[in-house]
Order: structure tokens, then C-alpha cells, then sequence
């Protein structure tokens, strides 16, 4: 019998010994929980600014082995033995910005049919059931700026899996009915594309900043859509896809050695492409230097607003000192919440963020969503934010607070091996150093309130601030013309849809 004095209340119970004494344990913390303890009032809670934590540690990259195989194919390999798992990826140089403008949506279609469509020794059919079989993997994808190819597998399996992968990446079938299939959904997704008004303003305002007719911000059509056929698959399949263009990265549970030769039997008989040069990438410019548009959605009771210019690159010597300013805009604490969230109360969510690219310019964007009749306020109030950044120099206790955040978040880069050797890979496929975190940790903790008010100034440019609204025209009093004289409306029909039909017959 075992008895607990609670409170002046005496708690009896029994327990047979041979129990586990997890029990106990459990029920001991359960009583330290739920009730108040005279010693416990004594303690005096501490405001978070004044809590003290240790420094952070260390951060170091776990090993990891590179190699080139003859045909041009690079390969790292990290060993991770905790789990009898293994995972793949393989970043293939290709992107839809690559693609023609008039069959927009190619890329992204190659990399689906590519996968759903089979292999020219296995059916789609096949291909799914010997996978799901054994719980694995494998699947392609072609983005903006990198075509994407991986396999998860265990340890057990992954001669098997790795096999199909590797089939899946030489061999793809196009399966004409597969790819029938895919243009079916896409058209679906278009149809439903101004559903999110979030969706909407993300969309259009890279059109704003980009430009229609740029890789970086056009759109899948009807007609685009139209125009791809199974030919046109293979011909970018074929212009792409090489092992001389190709990064391919293994981490699990694998012995290297055995890892090598494996590769070596399904990838180093493929043939490379001599003729490969280093593609072009598309021009940037920003299309809009400044302007105020809407789109109007009646049946919205608040307003989505984005603004925002044309941005820069991750390589930029002062991007660390950008990332900062970031925190020192963003989040809990920062100057955008304490201000237009906070004391304002004009938004639940509202942010601003300098978001650059690997290799072309991002954009500054801030924005959030607020009540119709705030709209014109808040959007003052963004670009009142902005400018303060450039003409009031950050405390330092704004200053310790972002860089404190920015630092600590930066463990989360290398949480587990995968993360890490992603970042490699990734740094390799852009050429970057493979130290490049490392670099912007040393030039984060460097930076001081001169720094921020230099890259405020340097790149913040008001005057050439791009203001987009997605809402209801009627409700937002006082209206949009209070901001410029000029309000250009954005025509988000879908072209080819029944509802563009019925507005040109009116």
C-alpha cells in the first residue's frame, strides 16, 4: 500500500511490485501538476529579457565523402546509421524557366509524367506496387530553377528501390494516357486559381514586379497547356537530363563502399552530353517602378495587400546584414507588430521581409490582410515602417533581439544529416562555397546599427514601391486614390474560361 499526503487529503492506492515503476513515476508528476504547493508561490517569475542561456554551441558538418564518376555525374554520400533508412536526391539543372513562353507548364508536366507515366521496363502500375510494397519512394519534380529526382527507401530494399530510381531517371516511358491525365488536373487547378485571394495577390504581384511575359511570374493557360505534347516531353527530357548535369546525394544507413559500387552499376554506363554549356539565365528587370492596382473580389469583407520591389541575391555581400533588418521587421518584438499589429491594431498578421534567390533577384515584399475600411491606413502605415528603417537608426536592443533570433534559428540549418547535405548539394548546384552558412553566421554576429541603417538605405527604395490590393472596391473607405491619383486595375479572368466568354459577350 502506498500513501500520498495532497493537500491534507490521504491518497491510498496498491500496487502489485512486479509492475513497472513507470507507473509511480506517472503518478507522482501527475500530483506535482495538478495541485499548489505553499514553497512553489515563493518564487518570483522572470520577465524573457531577463533569462540567461548558455552560448550556442558549435555548429560543425557532419562527414560526408564527394565524389565525380567518369561520366560527369557528382555524387556525396553521407553515412547515418541511427535509423535502417536511406534517402536519395538528385538535383538535375533544368527549370520551367527554361521552357517556351508559349507552352508554359511544360517542365513541371515533364517531371509528373515522368513519374506517373512508368518506366520502359515497368508499367505505372508495376512501378507503384513494388514500391508500396515495400513502403518506398520515388518521385520528380521540375521547379522554377531546378529539377528535383529522390527515393526513400529501407536499407533492406535499397538495391531494389535505388534500381527503380535509377530507371525512373534513364528510362521514363511518357506514358501518352498518363499525360492526358496530367493536362486534365492542371486544367482543373487553373480553373480553381483565383478560389484563395492569397493566392491571387502572390500570383499577380510577381506579374507587377517581374513583368507578364518573365519565367519568373507567368502562368499555365489553357492554351499553353494545349500545346504540349508527348514529343515536346522528350525533347526537354532529352535536353536536360544527363548525368554531366546532374548532382546526386545519398545519406542513411548504407555502407560507402557498397554505396559506390552501386551507383557506379545503375548510373556509370549512361552516357554524357559533350555539347552541354552553361544555359543563359533570363533577364531581370522590375516592370512596375512603383503604382497602386486592385483586383476587385466582391465577396471579400478584408483586404490582401502586398508592396514591394525588386530584390537581390543570396551571394550579396550584405545579405547577412539584410537578413537582420529582417528581424528587426519582422515577428514577435518586431517593429512592424509592435507598430501596425500592436498598438495600431490594423492587422493580425503583417510582415516584411527582403526574400532573395540563388542566382537572380528576389523582391522585397511586405504585406498582410486587414479590414476593408483599414486598408488605405495600413498600407500608409507599411510604408511609413519601411521608411523609419531607413531614417531612424535601430536600438540596440532591437539590434540584439534580431540578431539573437537570426542566430539561434540558424542551428535549425542542421538538424539532422539530410538537412545538411542538402544545403551542399544545393550550394554546389548554385556555386556556392559549401561553407557559405558558416561565412553568413560570422557576418550575422558582426553586424551593428550602422550596418542596418546602410542596407535600409542602400536597398530599401520607397520610391519605387509597387502597392497591390486583392479586395472589395466598395467597402474600402476611405478608397485606394487617397494613395495616388492613378489606381490601375488587375483582370484576373482565366483566358479560355467560361466566365472570359461571358464577359466578352457583354
Amino acid at each position: 500500500m502506498l500513501n500520498f499526503l495532497v493537500k491534507g487529503r490521504k491518497l491510498k492506492f496498491s500496487l502489485k511490485f512486479s509492475k513497472s515503476w513507470r507507473f509511480i513515476s506517472a503518478f507522482v508528476v501527475a500530483c506535482l501538476l495538478t495541485f499548489n504547493f505553499p514553497w512553489a508561490a515563493t518564487a518570483t517569475a522572470k520577465h524573457y529579457t531577463d533569462l540567461q542561456f548558455t552560448p550556442l554551441s558549435e555548429v560543425k558538418l557532419p562527414k560526408y565523402e564527394r565524389f565525380v564518376l567518369d561520366n560527369g555525374l557528382v555524387v556525396y554520400l553521407m553515412e547515418d546509421h541511427e535509423l535502417p533508412l536511406v534517402s536519395g536526391t538528385t538535383l538535375v539543372r533544368t527549370g520551367s524557366r527554361w521552357e517556351a513562353g508559349d507552352k508554359s507548364g511544360l517542365a513541371e508536366i515533364v517531371g509528373s509524367v515522368m513519374r506517373t507515366g512508368g518506366t520502359l521496363k515497368h508499367s505505372a502500375d508495376e512501378l507503384n506496387e513494388i514500391l508500396e510494397q515495400r513502403a518506398a519512394a520515388v518521385e520528380i519534380s521540375i521547379g522554377e530553377a531546378v529539377g528535383s529526382a529522390s527515393f526513400d527507401s529501407l536499407s533492406e530494399d535499397l538495391e531494389t528501390v535505388f534500381g527503380l530510381f535509377a530507371e525512373v531517371l534513364r528510362e521514363p516511358a511518357f506514358a501518352q494516357e498518363k499525360l492526358d491525365l496530367e493536362k486534365t488536373q492542371t486544367k482543373g487547378s487553373i480553373a480553381r486559381r483565383n478560389d484563395d485571394p492569397s493566392s491571387i495577390a502572390n500570383r499577380e504581384f510577381k506579374k507587377l514586379i517581374y513583368g507578364q511575359d518573365s519565367p519568373y511570374s507567368r502562368t499555365v493557360e489553357y492554351a499553353t497547356l494545349e500545346k504540349i505534347t508527348r514529343e515536346d516531353l522528350l525533347r526537354f527530357y532529352q535536353q536536360y537530363f544527363y548525368p554531366n548535369k546532374m548532382i546526386l546525394g545519398i545519406v542513411g544507413d548504407f555502407n560507402a563502399k557498397k554505396m559506390r559500387s552501386l551507383i557506379q552499376a545503375k548510373f556509370g554506363d549512361w552516357k554524357p552530353n559533350p555539347k552541354i554549356s552553361k544555359t543563359l539565365l533570363p533577364e531581370v528587370s522590375q516592370a512596375n517602378l512603383g503604382g497602386v492596382f486592385f483586383v476587385n473580389q466582391p465577396q471579400l469583407t478584408q483586404s490582401n495587400i502586398l508592396i514591394g520591389h525588386l530584390g537581390g541575391s543570396f551571394n550579396n555581400p550584405d545579405y547577412p546584414a539584410l537578413d537582420v533588418m529582417n528581424g528587426v521587421l519582422n515577428g514577435f518584438g518586431g517593429r512592424l507588430f509592435n507598430e501596425v499589429r500592436s498598438r495600431q491594431g490594423l492587422a493580425y498578421s503583417v510582415y516584411g521581409s527582403w526574400s532573395p534567390r540563388h542566382d537572380y533577384p528576389g523582391m522585397f515584399i511586405a504585406g498582410g490582410q486587414t479590414r476593408s475600411d483599414a486598408t488605405v491606413q495600413f498600407i500608409k502605415s507599411l510604408e511609413a515602417e519601411i521608411k523609419r528603417m531607413q531614417n531612424e537608426k535601430v536600438t540596440t536592443q532591437e539590434l540584439n533581439y534580431a540578431k539573437d533570433s537570426t542566430l539561434n534559428s540558424f542551428v535549425f540549418n542542421f538538424q539532422d544529416p539530410s538537412q545538411t547535405l542538402s544545403r551542399l548539394m544545393r550550394y554546389e548546384y548554385y556555386g556556392y562555397p559549401a561553407d557559405f552558412l558558416f561565412h553568413y553566421q560570422k557576418a550575422v554576429t558582426a553586424t551593428t546599427t550602422a550596418d542596418i541603417q546602410r542596407v535600409a538605405k542602400k536597398y530599401l527604395k520607397p520610391e519605387n514601391l509597387v502597392t497591390l490590393v486583392v479586395g472589395n472596391q466598395t467597402a474600402i473607405q476611405p478608397p485606394l486614390t487617397q494613395l495616388a491619383a492613378k489606381v490601375t486595375p488587375v483582370d484576373v479572368t482565366i483566358p479560355g474560361s467560361q466566365t472570359q466568354a461571358q464577359n466578352s459577350s457583354k
